[in-house]
């Protein structure tokens, strides 16, 4: 299954799930990454870390192994 890091410039994509097993899901989920919303990826640093997304109107920086927890459809 694809992630949020494998994303390209502007592609879009809806969130299926948040892997569990990262430590930084729960805060994921509180920033606003739930199943159903759409994410936008905007920008990758160099080495593709931090990554930037679109989400809900709202700009947030990730990084590449929070992106990896996002499961996209």
């Amino acid at each position: 299954m694809r992630t949020a890091a494998n994303l390209h410039y502007n592609e879009k994509a809806i969130i299926n799930s948040i892997d569990a097993s990262n430590p930084s899901s729960r805060r994921i989920l509180e920033i606003g990454f739930t199943p159903g919303q759409q994410i936008e990826l905007l920008n990758k640093s160099l080495f593709n870390d931090p990554l930037t997304f679109s989400i809900r109107g709202t700009i947030i920086a990730l990084r590449k192994h929070e992106a990896e927890s996002i499961r996209i459809a």
